[in-house]
């Protein structure tokens, strides 16, 4: 069933004119669904990903959203260094970084992973 269709629906029940109060409580269901559904969850993701970006720390194993696995050496206020190998170091920026990667260097955890 379509949008239209809804509204069409919500108006045949007061006669030839409907009922703006039908419309409007059909149009502030939809907005509760939508915010339920896509806005809320959205938040909660974004705000494991900066309280993961904030608790890095030295030594921790990452991952960044290049696919560059390493190991961070140094951080800085928006500036992290990690080194991908052996004296090979590079700077990323902090929103760069996907997850953290287990010690064994295989599978990066994210935020994602537990949604």
């Amino acid at each position: 069933m379509s949008f239209p269709a809804l509204i069409q629906l919500a108006q045949a029940g007061g006669g030839g004119q409907g009922s703006p109060l039908g419309v409007f409580l059909l149009l502030g269901a939809f907005m509760l669904v939508f915010y339920a559904f896509v806005i809320r969850p959205q938040q909660q993701q974004e705000k494991r990903q900066r309280e993961m970006r904030d608790s890095l720390k030295k030594g921790d194993q990452i991952v960044t959203s290049g696919g560059l696995h390493g190991k961070i050496t140094g951080l800085a206020d928006d500036i992290v260094t990690v080194e991908i190998a052996d004296r090979v170091r590079v700077k990323v920026n902090r929103a760069a970084i996907a997850g953290s990667a287990d010690a064994s260097g295989g599978r990066a955890s994210s935020s994602e992973d537990k949604a």
